[in-house]
């Protein structure tokens, strides 16, 4: 990115923080918060500390849920040959995010980041820049609009080519479980054969999660519905899962090494559209 170009984001962003509410914790400012990033305020510090007291494992999850994203876009670009990527729920960026994962196997690889918070796409617009052999794009929207993402979307990749569906921590954001698999679906449906939906989220498995969770929502921020492993699950119905299947973050083709001997609250899976 061109110096000048730099320079009018860093003010887009001084601007932008001028509006925001600081008096009410946000989701992808904590998220940013437990990965160790600087691009949150104390309300968001102090939430996440409410939140690690609970449910310390929370920042075990975090980490783990990054590294499943850099695994599975790095299996869909290098395994499967997947060019194009959907990253619906972008949150702040933080290292390796997908368009770099994804450019460092296929560096003409093209990548949409979906988002609907002015604070996050601003960050994306300033420090996501892609390959200049691929292409890096933002599109401000609705996680409960699908047809619009996919109408935008299409303007910038091909459907007709397999593209990666990716709905990384996102779905809780739908409270309704019907309403949910129904975005899933009509989110999948106008990609071709031959396209993945990568997916995870949080499970309501873990009492102090649930806990932590409900204390979280009552500070008046955007609620999260964690759900059962069997009903993550279910967004992947008509599809072909990619062993190992639907499987706590850890286990989902892990490096090489030692798993770690405790599963975080957290599943997730790769699925082809047949």
């Amino acid at each position: 990115m061109a110096d000048n170009e730099r320079e009018f984001w860093i003010e887009a962003e001084k601007d932008l923080f001028e509006g925001i509410d600081t008096t009410v914790p946000h989701s992808a400012r904590i998220w940013n918060y437990w990965l160790g990033g600087k691009d949150n305020f104390p309300v968001d510090q102090e939430a996440g500390d409410r939140y690690a007291a609970t449910f310390p494992a929370i920042r075990e999850l975090a980490r783990a849920s990054r590294a499943f994203i850099g695994r599975a876009v790095t299996y869909l670009a290098a395994e499967e040959g997947v060019r194009q990527f959907l990253d619906i729920g972008t949150g702040l960026p933080t290292e390796d995010n997908t368009h770099q994962v994804a450019q460092r196997v296929a560096p003409e690889a093209h990548v949409v980041y979906v988002d609907n918070d002015p604070l996050v796409l601003t960050h994306a617009r300033a420090l996501l820049t892609s390959h200049p052999r691929g292409a890096t794009h933002y599109i401000d929207a609705d996680l409960h609009e699908p047809e619009d993402i996919l109408t935008r979307a299409g303007k910038l990749l091909g459907f007709d080519r397999p593209v990666a569906l990716m709905l990384m921590g996102i779905m809780g954001h739908v409270e309704d479980h019907d309403e949910a698999r129904s975005i899933v679906r009509r989110l999948l449906e106008p990609l071709p054969s031959g396209s993945f939906l990568a997916l995870y989220d949080g499970t309501a498995t873990d009492p102090a999660f649930l806990e932590a969770q409900q204390g979280y929502d009552d500070t008046g921020a955007i609620p999260y519905r964690l759900r059962s492993p069997e009903r993550i699950a279910g967004f992947f119905e008509g599809l072909e899962p990619v062993e190992p299947g639907v499987v706590p973050l850890q286990r989902w083709r892990p490096d090489p090494g030692p798993v770690p001997p405790k599963d975080v609250d957290a599943f997730c899976g790769v699925a082809r559209k047949p």
